[in-house]
């Protein structure tokens, strides 16, 4: 009798444990951080495309009423080499951007592009080698995209950089995202912005050329995991070619 009193109870308890293992979560409050990837992911932004090496893609943007591109490019933590057009018609490319990223898991390409309200097309070509494929979308921004970049704007005065000068913005651990904006007073824009983690050490890179920097300003976003992220901004163009930088965390 004790025996089958003994089994009873372990059966009871054994019951209790099964319905607590079952039983509903919490949820864990989105933070700005999460936010923000889930806006980055690829899936989020529109068709993914696997890009091999030495290889490439095309997104054709049809409308003239709509302005700027959202363009996110990641890999699975391998390194990411890779340039973007955009073009213009049958043999017009106004703006190319260099990116660079040392771990296309940690830290993806990130970047909006305007297209002049133009008919237009952007071109990512994968210039890594063929072992390190990657992976990329572009579509039009969506209204919070746009509204974050003008509020860049808006809300920050900007560093005027003389062509050939250089500027750097420190980060500290508390910052997980950096947005960075670069344009012109029409004249060309030619620079490099870079996110460096360590003494001249440089994680993720942008180079940019375009014959408009205030059609086709620059504007990218950087993750910053960890301490020690310095962003660097320099003007690879002559004196007379200055820029100005808008440089804040998101």
């Amino acid at each position: 009798m004790k025996f089958f009193s003994g089994l009873l109870v372990a059966l009871t308890a054994t019951t209790a444990t099964a319905f607590t293992v079952n039983a509903p979560r919490t949820t864990a409050p989105k933070t700005a951080l999460s936010v923000a990837a889930t806006e980055w992911d690829l899936a989020s932004i529109g068709r993914s495309v696997r890009i091999e090496g030495s290889s490439r893609e095309h997104w054709e943007f049809p409308d003239p009423n709509q302005e700027i591109v959202q363009v996110g490019i990641d890999s699975n933590g391998r390194p990411v080499e890779s340039l973007i057009e955009l073009w213009i018609g049958p043999d017009w490319t106004p703006m190319k951007v260099k990116a660079y990223t040392e771990d296309g898991m940690m830290r993806p390409v990130q970047s909006l592009i305007g297209t002049r309200n133009k008919a237009a097309a952007i071109d990512i070509n994968n210039t890594g080698p063929g072992d390190f494929p990657l992976n990329a979308a572009a579509a039009y921004a969506g209204p919070s995209m746009v509204g974050q970049r003008a509020d860049l704007l808006s809300t920050n005065q900007g560093r005027y950089i003389e062509g050939g000068a250089v500027h750097s913005v420190n980060f500290d651990a508390t910052v997980d995202q950096v947005q960075v904006l670069l344009y012109t007073d029409t004249r060309q824009l030619n620079a490099q912005v870079e996110l460096l983690n360590g003494p001249n050490n440089f994680k993720q890179k942008y180079e940019v050329f375009t014959n408009n920097g205030l059609l086709n300003s620059l504007y990218v976003i950087f993750n910053t995991p960890g301490a020690g992220n310095v962003v660097r901004v320099t003007n690879l163009a002559p004196l007379e070619f200055p820029c100005k930088a808008f440089i804040a965390s998101v």
